[in-house]
């Protein structure tokens, strides 16, 4: 499984990015799908999650409301809308694939200055 993460980039608070998660190497049926952000000197954290059977999404309070995590399971492509983004939003995401196991992708930047 690779995952490919894209869409991060410098941007000011209250603005809006959209990160895409690309899923190759298997089939992308089954696969749960998740986004987590590290901030520098921080721990990995969750961000959001969503299913594959029934597309059940699930986010951590401090984006809950803010960001939209959905799947495009025609593209195997995975998206983490984020909208109001705030300095704290700053951090490397990843994207991940759970199925059996939890795959991770390479992160992408995202920087949001005040």
């Amino acid at each position: 499984v690779q995952l490919q993460a894209s869409g991060g980039g410098l941007v000011q608070a209250g603005d809006s990015l959209r990160l895409s998660c690309t899923h190759s190497g298997r089939t992308f049926t089954g696969y749960s799908m998740a986004w987590f952000r590290q901030a520098p000197g921080k721990e990995r954290e969750f961000v959001a999650a969503i299913g594959w059977s029934r597309g059940m999404t699930y986010y951590a309070a401090p984006v809950k409301g803010r960001f939209t995590i959905s799947r495009d399971n025609a593209k195997s492509t995975a998206y983490l809308q984020m909208n109001s983004l705030k300095p704290e939003d700053t951090a490397i995401y990843y994207c991940s694939a759970v199925l059996g196991g939890r795959f991770w992708g390479q992160g992408t930047q995202v920087t949001v200055s005040s």
